[in-house]
């Protein structure tokens, strides 16, 4: 059903469907407390936007249940369910589809109910924006509290707070500020970043479509406004090139290719790309989609890649950007919404499907189980159905994933019983943690080698750069610039601002050349005994840049400190052609 209040003119069929299908979808989903009336809500949007059939507000004018005090119950048009219609309460997850002029709408209409806090996580999972209502006569609830944690939980950004019910309070723009104050307080609580509120009564239709004339007082958008005008770009996309193999493609001898579905970033022909677990690098030949070749590929596009190198790829595996791959681990920390009626138990094995990617998993702990009423963290030994929880998970294979604050697709898994291939619980990956078995071998393998000194070049290996020591005498908010810079460009930086003494300092910048940093002083004025014991300590790379007679500014000074401490870097470890130290640029002046 495509229909609008506000309907641009069209001159035939084909322009109308070619304008649907480049018209931007919003996917949202609502929530609410009992009787708040979310689904008297969502019946009134499809009625005042036209997206109700003429038979179906027949069906519903003649039902014999009307909860309303009107001549039609807007709830019976998304109650499906006999067991919703009888009690008045949405029990399962519905989809309801409609369009305006400015953007086609998908509604996840999830039940509001603790009990079924699994169909709200499910019809959420997908969602770029949240309507919450609030009923004014009651305020914020602590089912409200646990709608906007499942929200934030699962990384919508958009929340549009519905303060329903205006009418009972006789539109008072009063009491829509408390509730307004209250709201955007938990919002910045759970780290929501957009939140609009509108007061709107959905059995009257005030500001749900139409501007309410006793609403005089408020002047933001309507409910449908604003979900016609937010933005839905996808702050939580990378730009790095995350490209799950769903299958491998080989019709004949002559074509090879990898079909799947780009979780984000943007591929071309001629791109390099890593092969993952292989580790292999190669280039990507052509991108075939059912339309013919293509000049590239974007998320979410399902297209077939073809690579120059023939390479070991299968479902599961996945190709990444070279420069900015993902999380390589077996075991990582994740929230987890449990759905079955099996309780989940530390020790326990599951199945776990993560991208295309199916392997054993074995929950490890329960960190914490959330109150979603209190948002309060609790000890819990078992999670029953609709409990989350942070749990730590051992994988049987390593994962490729992102946190799911970064990429929803490849932060994101399912747990699957191995006997009844029921899915049991949904996770959001936090962070990855330290693989337990590589920490044992290299316990052991440490045993062994304990007589082997860490060199000095292997700590230069590590870090990236050699040690160096800056002197910028009487300087410190410079060296404490320098330091900041020198810090967010990877440098190992230790920056001393003190009076010390001589001994002392040079006891500093021994330690510091030892473990392979960079020291910076800016203390008081080094006589010149000092400085050529600092001299043989740092030797040759002592950068004395002190005001001298020439008197150059503090910008001239950081910039030829920058380039002195770019030329410290090394891309790798030059093995072959030798491990000589940097030239006379850094000798002592």
């Amino acid at each position: 059903m495509i229909s609008t209040t506000r309907g641009r003119p069209h001159e035939g069929f084909g322009e109308f469907l070619e304008q649907s299908l480049e018209m931007e979808l919003l996917r949202f989903t609502t929530a609410g407390s009992v009787d708040d009336g979310k689904s008297t809500l969502i019946g009134r949007l499809l009625h005042d936007s036209k997206a109700v059939y003429e038979d179906q507000l027949a069906s519903v004018k003649k039902s014999r249940i009307n909860r309303s005090s009107g001549p039609v119950d807007f709830s019976l048009l998304t109650d499906g369910l006999r067991a919703e219609r009888e009690q008045g309460i949405t029990i399962d997850v519905a989809y309801r589809y409609f369009a305006t002029a400015w953007r086609k709408f998908i509604i996840a209409d999830t039940p509001g109910h603790e009990q079924y806090t699994r169909n709200m996580a499910t019809g959420a999972s997908t969602a770029a924006l949240a309507v919450i209502l609030v009923d004014a006569t009651k305020g914020i609830l602590p089912q409200t509290r646990r709608h906007a944690f499942i929200a934030s939980l699962l990384g919508i950004r958009n929340v549009l707070a519905a303060v329903n019910k205006m009418d009972l309070v006789d539109y008072r723009e009063d009491v829509f500020l408390e509730v307004e104050r209250a709201f955007l307080e938990l919002a910045g609580q759970l780290g929501i970043a957009h939140v609009q509120c509108v007061p709107i009564s959905a059995l009257e239709g005030d500001n749900v479509v139409e501007r309410g004339e006793r609403t005089c007082w408020y002047q933001g958008p309507t409910l449908l406004e604003h979900l016609e005008s937010v933005s839905v770009a996808a702050s939580d996309a990378l730009d790095s090139l995350r490209f799950p193999v769903q299958i491998v493609i080989r019709p004949d001898a002559k074509f090879r290719g990898f079909a799947g579905r780009l979780a984000s970033g943007v591929i071309r022909p001629g791109d390099y790309v890593l092969a993952l677990p292989s580790g292999r690098r190669t280039r990507v030949r052509s991108i075939v989609s059912y339309d013919g070749d293509l000049s590239e590929a974007f998320a979410p596009m399902s297209v077939t890649v073809q690579l120059e190198d023939e390479i070991d790829l299968s479902r599961g595996d996945m190709l990444v950007s070279p420069e900015d791959g993902p999380r390589v681990s077996r075991r990582f920390r994740a929230m987890v919404v449990w759905l079955h009626a099996t309780p989940l138990e530390a020790g326990r094995t599951y199945l776990v499907k993560q991208t295309a990617r199916q392997t054993k998993i074995r929950a490890v702990q329960i960190r914490h189980r959330v109150n979603v009423n209190t948002l309060e963290q609790e000890q819990a030994m078992q999670l029953n159905m609709n409990d989350i929880a942070s749990v730590e998970f051992d994988a049987h294979v390593p994962l490729f994933f992102d946190p799911y604050a970064s990429n929803r697709t490849t932060g994101s898994f399912i747990l699957i019983d191995a006997i009844s291939n029921a899915t049991v619980g949904a996770g959001m990956i936090q962070d990855d943690l330290p693989d337990r078995q590589k920490l044992e071998r290299a316990g052991l393998a440490s045993l062994e080698v304990a007589e082997k000194r860490v060199s000095a070049q292997e700590r230069y290996e590590r870090h990236g750069h050699y040690p160096a020591t800056f002197l910028l005498e009487n300087q410190p908010a410079l060296a404490s610039k320098l330091e900041r810079a020198l810090f967010d460009q990877g440098f190992e930086v230790l920056h001393f601002d003190d009076e010390a003494p001589g001994g002392t300092l040079l006891d500093t910048v021994r330690a510091a050349q030892r473990i392979g940093a960079v020291s910076i002083y800016s203390g008081v004025a080094l006589d010149t005994e000092t400085k050529q014991r600092l001299a043989l300590e740092a030797k040759p790379r002592l950068f004395d840049l002190s005001r001298k007679n020439e008197n150059p500014n503090d910008e001239e000074v950081f910039r030829r400190a920058l380039a002195l401490a770019d030329s410290l870097r090394f891309a790798k470890p030059q093995k072959e052609s030798g491990r000589g130290q940097l030239n006379g640029s850094g000798s002592y002046r």
